[in-house]
């Protein structure tokens, strides 16, 4: 399948939207629950500790503290980047018929 002026200028919209975001926020702080998911799947020592707590308490809550995750300041003006090198290029392909 071959990518049109269309198709290469939204592709390059959602990366400079993306950028802009990551540009405008400083960090993202997870839900406990996904905190937890991302502890199972890693290998966490956190999530053996928080199954314990689960076990011994019949709460249906998570015990987790939630994880912040802080992007670096280069993926901001990456995506940027990118996404304007996108919609750039698709302005200077020809048009679809």
């Amino acid at each position: 399948m071959e990518l049109n002026r269309n198709q290469f200028f939204l592709i390059g919209l959602v990366i400079l939207l993306i950028g802009v975001q990551f540009r405008m926020v400083d960090s993202f702080v997870l839900t406990p629950t996904c905190t937890k998911i991302l502890a199972e799947r890693t290998g966490h020592p956190m999530a053996a500790a928080i199954d314990t707590v689960d076990a011994l308490t019949p709460s249906t809550e998570t015990v987790a503290p939630a994880k912040k995750v802080i992007p670096p300041e280069w993926l901001g003006w990456s995506l940027l980047s990118i996404g304007s090198v996108l919609i750039l290029h698709s302005m200077a392909m020809k048009r679809p018929e």
